[in-house]
């Protein structure tokens, strides 16, 4: 059983198909590794064991008798502690929000539930989600599967953690800047970052509506596929027959290159060169507006996640901690006019983008910049935390900025990912491209 542990979600699901599984036993022996586990308590905010029992005795009896919801009916999953689940507490990591215990189920936990998924609890995160670092002393900060002095990247840590440290067969987070790609690359794993508007936010509590995406963190981009279409409650895309035979993709050299230290860049470099040499034709291109559209960040995110919680904030801010109150309130220091204008140069960049980009079938560059920064420092710096922070979300930060689909995958060397972008509600072809690259890539 300790096998399964390690499984993707898609191999456990034909196991379950063939009868070699019983998801029930699966349930268990989930709930036993995370019974056991000395880092449970930092990665699982809450186990929902009774639920998971009770889905996983459906799963088997729909599995006996021929009558799957889905390739993943029965496959047990973690879910990050800002969806929605009736009757346990959602708290989004902060202290807030604590004794939030919501009447019913996120859309989308509704939706994987509807087929077949059983739910074994929620995963720690970063404070009401806005920190890409994973670094939470309000409630837990989860290990990093490849260094356990670091962090494990954020905000969706718990979802990665429970995932590389096989107490879940995925995890699904969320992605406002960073937070599926940053905890994914950091721990190893595949994280697809939806496109915003295309998956329900409905009992997700928020950060920034504008911005904010769910998608799953899991083992393979075959999970990555099937559990978009859990999360739409539908099939996921066929990815049979792809191949990077006359794929181009395109290597994007403006901002995305700039400061990445050693080790990524390298792990970045070996990447593009086992592409080309698995067919794929490689071209670099700049696109300068990117430059400015990244320094309208600091306006739209904060205003936006000031502006949804700045009553629940000032009337308990101790409660916070400071480096993430201090992130929020610079949403103060603009005015609605700055707000507008923002967002009039963004689209502006957008356009210029995506003439840019269009013809090539994904863009590529490090996911993140760095290696997961040392925990004990972050606490004990504070110009580290704040230069960290913001280096660990810049390249995944484009995707989000630009609107677009996009995808970690792991290159091989430990914490270092590649990311993969594509236009929005591109995500079925991004995934067709991407399982390709991952077949080269191993």
């Amino acid at each position: 059983m300790d096998s399964w542990l390690k499984m993707t979600a898609a191999d456990l699901g034909r196991k379950i198909a063939t009868g070699e599984i019983d998801p029930l036993a699966l349930a268990r022996a989930y709930l036993d590794a995370i019974d056991a586990h000395p880092l449970k308590d930092r990665i699982y905010a809450r186990v929902t064991a009774d639920r998971a029992l009770a889905e996983a005795r459906a799963a088997s009896a729909r599995a006996a008798s021929g009558h799957r919801l889905s390739p993943l009916d029965g496959v047990p999953i973690s879910w990050k502690d800002l969806f929605d689940s009736a009757g346990v507490a959602t708290e989004a990591g902060s202290k807030l929000l604590a004794g939030r215990v919501p009447e019913r189920d996120a859309r989308v936990l509704a939706n994987a539930t509807a087929m077949g998924l059983v739910c074994l609890g929620k995963t720690h995160m970063s404070e009401l989600a806005f920190s890409g670092l994973g670094y939470n002393p309000s409630t837990a900060t989860p290990p990093c599967v490849n260094d356990e002095g670091a962090v494990p990247g954020g905000s969706s840590s718990g979802a990665a953690a429970s995932v590389a440290f096989g107490l879940a067969a995925a995890g699904i987070g969320s992605d406002t800047g960073g937070s599926v790609r940053i905890p994914s690359a950091w721990n190893d794993l595949v994280g697809l970052k939806t496109t915003a508007g295309r998956i329900s936010l409905e009992g997700v509590v928020p950060l920034a509506l504008k911005f904010d995406t769910v998608g799953p963190l899991c083992r393979s981009v075959e999970d990555a596929a099937l559990l978009l279409g859990v999360l739409e409650g539908k099939a996921g895309p066929d990815l049979r027959g792809a191949s990077l035979n006359g794929k181009r993709l395109a290597v994007l050299d403006t901002v995305a290159l700039q400061d990445v230290r050693e080790a990524p860049m390298a792990a970045f470099q070996d990447a593009v060169l086992r592409l080309t040499d698995a067919g794929a034709e490689i071209r670099h291109i700049a696109v300068p507006e990117l430059s400015h559209a990244m320094t309208l960040s600091t306006v739209l995110y904060t205003v936006e996640a000031y502006g949804l919680w700045r009553d629940v904030i000032e009337a308990n801010p101790d409660a916070m901690y400071g480096e993430i109150l201090d992130r929020f309130r610079l949403g103060r220091n603009h005015s609605g006019p700055d707000y507008v204008a923002a967002w009039a140069s963004l689209e502006a960049a957008r356009f210029a983008y995506d003439r840019a980009t269009a013809g090539f079938d994904a863009v590529l560059l490090p996911t993140a910049p760095i290696l997961p920064p040392n925990l004990d420092r972050l606490v004990s710096d504070h110009d580290y935390y704040v230069t960290e922070n913001l280096l660990a979300l810049r390249n995944t930060r484009i995707g989000n900025l630009m609107g677009l689909s996009a995808l970690s995958l792991p290159t091989g060397t430990p914490s270092c990912g590649l990311m993969m972008m594509a236009p929005p509600d591109a995500e079925e072809a991004l995934l067709r491209v991407a399982v390709a690259v991952e077949a080269a890539l191993t």
